[in-house]
């Protein structure tokens, strides 16, 4: 494996793990109970961690397209999200989230941050690594 495709994965995982951590920070320590949203994000997220990491260890860059697949999923529902949190038309047709409104801003950091554009920005950066490694790996064959 090139050292192009061993720092991509290493890139891929060191954003799944911080992404991982951040989202356990604001349950866990913070004490902000997820939406239905929220755990979706996290359902997409969390396993990016284990699999990049077992790819990173077995230089296996062919990992690519299951990151780039749950990234890709993972980024549309963080943009459904924080669409919902940040367009008024979109809130006011929200469906009901549960205990905890996915229309809730736990943070809102310079106006705009939210966690779920903080799962975005971590998904979006999965993504294009991704297929960045995607295209290295089509061009090595």
């Amino acid at each position: 494996m090139s050292k192009k495709l061993e720092n991509a994965l290493l890139i891929i995982w060191v954003v799944s793990l911080t992404a991982t951590l951040g989202s356990l920070y604001f349950s866990e320590i913070r004490g902000y109970e997820p939406c239905t949203l929220c755990w979706y994000q996290r359902i997409l997220m969390y396993p990016i961690v284990l699999i990049s990491t077992i790819a990173y260890i077995q230089k296996n860059a062919k990992i690519a397209l299951t990151t780039a697949v749950f990234s890709t999923i993972g980024a549309a529902t963080s943009l459904y999200h924080y669409s919902l949190q940040k367009l008024v038309f979109m809130q006011d047709a929200a469906p009901a989230c549960g205990r905890v409104a996915c229309t809730g801003q736990y943070i809102n950091w310079l106006g705009f941050i939210t966690i779920p554009f903080l799962a975005l920005t971590a998904f979006v950066i999965i993504a294009a690594v991704s297929f960045y490694m995607l295209k290295v790996l089509k061009g090595e064959k």
